[in-house]
């Protein structure tokens, strides 16, 4: 007898399913997917067949198919918590946390006791930034299974995007314990350790995951961020070294290095690092900031060079987010109250947030209403006063992109501060959606960003002097108009309580000149050292202290210096310090000998500060003019050098001029306090007007827009 057409269906159904689990298992998806579309045409119920197209569409990148798979499983049986809990992975994989979210809790509804499904539920809550709610469903989690290593660790990563990093340090602790070899767990707990300041404790916890498993590029080049921050630089470049030698194509490894040589002062090899991690990773943004703040140190980057990266930089990655921008629902009346936007990951204790400070202490507060949007991961007391200083603070350190510019257009900004340019941990991407009607760049440094979405810059007469020929300018490269404060780029204030004393002119003790540099010594390359060679041969047995990490470049140095005569006796190298102590070494020094073609900023205004005068190169880029501005500001205009050789001239004189030291090394600190450069109620007059320029011209021109349509 024949069996029924419907029975014979159904066995067809399934056979036709078991051949697509059997392709699956072979990689052989498109035909196991074929299978199993057979088998629900053949049997529309049966369950399985559509769970495992979900799973075989999912793993072949189709997301958008592979959640509509799982609908439709939850379409024939909606009782079923794996339909749900299915359901939401799909929905996760394609992006769509909140439906996810919705997904996962109506399986848990369902059974109140799915460990699986609470646990993708704080993944997905964490994927939507919904941190406090991620924290509840991995601690329900841990409470139905204590012994669920990898829920104490996503606990911990919970905790840790919170700024928790005490109790994320606990929870992978408590991982570790549950699974003493759990490998991710380890470097979790690295990761926070380094993030909150125990770098050594960070050192020790990387060291234990590499004995777990040695062949780990990514452990190797993330221990080799702990040896860079410990000053530990040939290790450091060894560890990232070790990293892209287990796996040659892994940028993160290449950008980590970039990093490590250019803190050597290795600028060729360093650049080299981060363009090898662009061509791996075309969407590296970081990286392609960090090869174009690095230029800026190459004594061969000129403004051809400077510009070309700048538009590359713009075309690669922000051009591709202006179809993301949308009309601005703003206020256009020119003379009222302005809502101001900071962007900056440094409002914190760093040379940027040191010069920041005066402004914000000084903003008029009712004109201005200030807004901070924060990369902050570790904030401190710098953090707090910034804090008071701000009438919204927003912590956008683990929130996306797209995140932060949302959150800009809900708060209605009219004016955006972009405070960081390309260094480090700069949030470019979220003005490349123009999120506010002006933007602006300004503080990190004095250049251009290139973005094209970024109206103006702030820049001051002396970094960017009207009418320098534009061969040399930086206007010359500049996407943004150039605003010019009236007097100076910054603003400076020690931040020191009680502040550091002046000390008497070391040379009156010890009957030598002692020349000092305590910039970073990315800032030193060979045609430096060369002039600086030729100020201490023409200053018979004065030293030399620089400021360098410990490594092989410390050498380096001596041999460059030797080969130039000096006696290697006469370099001194010096650590990093706490600030204080920073301060203090400029009681030995007696004059300052600037870099080039980056110069000294911060730390050539805290040299003058301690009565230390700077001898600086004026340069034809804005970061190549700041020791200009700031002696220019000082009245000093005699201490900065058109020309190498008047360089050496003016050291030469002023250190066989001890009278002359003597009188700047008492009368300095007093001039600091009464220039420009320690004036912050006008330097904060003078961005609020440039504020207001720019809003009024940005009105002026809606307004004519608005006529013509």
């Amino acid at each position: 007898m024949s069996q029924p057409p419907i029975q014979h269906a159904f066995e067809l159904a399934e056979l036709q399913k078991n051949l697509g689990i059997t392709l699956q298992s072979k990689g052989q998806l498109d035909q196991a997917i074929d299978a199993y579309r057979k088998s629900i045409a053949l049997n529309p119920q049966l369950l399985p067949a559509h769970h495992a197209l979900g799973y075989a569409l999912n793993e072949s990148g189709r997301f958008d198919e592979s959640v509509a798979a799982f609908r439709q499983a939850i379409a024939i049986n909606p009782t079923l918590p794996e339909s749900h809990n299915n359901f939401g992975n799909a929905l996760c994989d394609a992006g769509c946390f909140e439906e996810a979210i919705a997904a996962y809790r109506q399986a848990i509804a369902l059974r109140p006791s799915y460990v699986g499904a609470h646990a993708n539920l704080g993944n997905a809550l964490v994927n939507n930034q919904q941190l406090d709610d991620a924290i509840a469903a991995f601690r329900q989690v841990i409470a139905l299974r204590p012994g669920y290593a990898s829920a104490h660790s996503s606990l911990g990563n919970a905790l840790k995007d919170k700024g928790q990093f005490d109790e994320a340090i606990a929870a992978y602790r408590q991982a570790l314990t549950v699974d003493p070899h759990f490998e991710d767990a380890l470097n979790n707990l690295a990761g926070a350790l380094n993030e909150s300041g125990r770098i050594d404790q960070a050192l020790i916890a990387y060291r234990r995951a590499i004995a777990l498993n040695p062949n780990s590029a990514d452990t190797y080049t993330n221990m080799g961020i702990v040896l860079k921050k410990k000053g530990q630089l040939d290790e450091a470049i060894a560890a990232h070294r070790h990293a892209i030698t287990l796996d040659p194509n892994f940028p993160d490894a290449h950008n980590n290095l970039g990093f490590a040589l250019a803190e050597s002062g290795c600028l060729d090899d360093a650049i080299a690092s981060f363009r090898q991690a662009i061509a791996l990773r075309s969407a590296y943004a970081q990286a392609h900031s960090n090869l174009l703040f690095l230029l800026h140190y190459h004594p061969r980057s000129d403004a051809a060079v400077l510009t070309h990266e700048h538009r590359l930089w713009n075309r690669q990655h922000a051009q591709p987010l202006q179809g993301l921008a949308l009309p601005h629902n703003i206020d256009q009346t020119p003379d009222r109250r302005l809502r101001i936007g900071y962007v900056s990951p440094d409002f914190r204790d760093h040379t940027v947030g040191r010069n920041l400070l005066p402004l914000f202490r000084h903003h008029d507060g009712q004109e201005f209403e200030i807004t901070c949007y924060a990369h902050v991961v570790q904030p401190d007391a710098f953090t707090h006063e910034f804090q008071q200083h701000a009438h919204r603070w927003h912590d956008i350190a683990r929130l996306s992109d797209e995140r932060v510019a949302n959150q800009i257009r809900e708060d209605g900004i009219d004016i955006l501060i972009d405070l960081a340019l390309h260094s480090a941990d700069n949030r470019l991407l979220v003005f490349a959606r123009k999120p506010a009607p002006v933007q602006v760049s300004f503080a990190g440094y004095p250049g251009s960003t290139g973005l094209t979405s970024i109206d103006c810059r702030l820049s001051d007469p002396y970094l960017d002097p009207p009418g320098l020929d534009p061969a040399g300018a930086d206007e010359s490269l500049s996407s943004e108009k150039t605003i010019r404060l009236p007097d100076s780029f910054w603003c400076y204030d020690p931040h020191i309580e009680p502040a550091v004393p002046l000390n008497p002119l070391p040379a009156l003790q010890s009957g030598v000149v002692t020349f000092g540099c305590l910039n970073r010594f990315c800032k030193i390359n060979d045609g430096v050292l060369d002039l600086w060679a030729e100020v201490m041969r023409a200053v018979p047995a004065s030293p030399l202290i620089l400021l360098a990490a410990q490594g092989s470049h410390r050498q380096r140095t001596v041999d460059r210096l030797a080969q130039k005569t000096i006696d290697p006796a006469r370099i001194e190298f010096v650590a990093s310090k706490p600030h204080r102590a920073y301060l203090e070494l400029y009681h030995r020094i007696d004059i300052g000998l600037d870099t080039f073609p980056y110069n000294g900023h911060t730390t050539s205004l805290d040299s003058l500060w301690m009565g230390v005068p700077v001898i600086t190169l004026i340069g034809q880029t804005a970061v190549a003019r700041a020791g200009w501005c700031q002696l220019s500001n000082l009245g000093l205009q005699e201490l900065a050098a058109p020309t190498p050789r008047q360089f050496v001239n003016i050291a030469t004189d002023l250190a066989n001029d001890l009278p002359r030291l003597h009188a700047l090394r008492s009368t300095l600190r007093q001039r600091m306090e009464q220039s420009p450069l320690m004036d912050a109620p006008k330097f904060a007059r003078g961005i609020e007007a440039a504020y207001q320029k720019m809003w009024r011209s940005y009105c002026s021109a809606a307004s004519t827009v608005d006529s013509r349509d």
